[in-house]
């Protein structure tokens, strides 16, 4: 998996691209948090589920119907509060949430991403796998492997999504 440190990056350079939603604050925290929300499913773990259980590290919450229930759910919320165009909330949310999965699709380990939970619990990886995949165990991560991970991730991950954002934030100024 890519770390907590990275995964957002995904969330900040789409944000220009939503102009109605941009200037929502609530909204912006929300595709963030959502960005590693996915993992939160690592507690499963410790509740002795399998990590290749659909239920599992990498499993239903990775999944691409997940982030789309979740958005749809989250949007709903913010529709309700600030009547704001629903299609252009909900796919901000979703592309945040589903990043992860294709994030950890593009790491060097683990057991996939079941991209299609809860109808097939395969997983999956892409072809090119560039990203350091990080330890689950936070404390393994500071004494030995962060530095390396995080190094890597300034590489693989963080540049593309730099890019993104400027292309959107210039593309904005220009309509």
């Amino acid at each position: 998996m890519a770390t907590i440190f990275s995964h957002p990056a995904i969330a900040i350079g789409l944000f220009p691209w939503f102009r109605d939603v941009r200037n929502s604050k609530a909204i912006m925290i929300t595709g963030l948090l959502l960005t590693a929300a996915p993992d939160l499913d690592v507690i499963g773990l410790r509740l002795g589920i399998p990590y290749e259980h659909m239920l599992g590290h990498r499993g239903l919450t990775h999944s691409l119907f997940f982030a789309a229930a979740i958005a749809a759910l989250l949007t709903a919320l913010f529709w309700l509060a600030q009547k704001m165009k629903a299609w252009a909330v909900w796919l901000y949310l979703f592309l945040s949430m589903a990043s992860h999965g294709v994030l950890d699709a593009l790491t060097n380990g683990g057991l996939g991403v079941a991209f299609f939970a809860p109808f097939h619990n395969e997983r999956y990886f892409f072809p090119y796998r560039p990203i350091e995949v990080s330890t689950l165990s936070i404390r393994h991560f500071f004494e030995s492997q962060g530095a390396g991970v995080l190094l890597n991730e300034l590489t693989y991950i963080w540049p593309p999504c730099l890019a993104v954002l400027l292309i959107g934030y210039f593309w904005q100024k220009t309509i």
